[in-house]
């Protein structure tokens, strides 16, 4: 029996989201606007150039990969994969 494949593609087409904000909390009345579209790298690299203040703000949509990536992915998931990216 073969094992899983974990490996990770980071040249997925993917999409960087910001929610619109207000004194810097998401803003529930609305639904969060294109900043970038590219791939997961690209993606991750915008993300991780914002200010850590204001991440929570921003999400990637991608395709999933089970078990790692899920389709939307949250600041602190955001870097986790970049943290793992560097090792890979």
């Amino acid at each position: 029996m073969d094992a899983p494949d974990n490996s990770i593609r980071f040249d997925v087409p993917a999409v960087v989201r910001k929610w619109p904000s207000l004194n810097n909390a998401r803003r529930a009345d609305t639904t969060p606007y294109l900043v970038i579209e590219g791939t997961l790298d690209e993606c991750i690299r915008e993300f991780m150039a914002k200010p850590a203040s204001t991440r929570h703000l921003y999400e990637i949509r991608t395709e999933p990969q089970p078990p790692w990536v899920t389709d939307t992915l949250s600041a602190e998931h955001v870097a986790e994969l970049a943290r793992l990216r560097e090792f890979l």
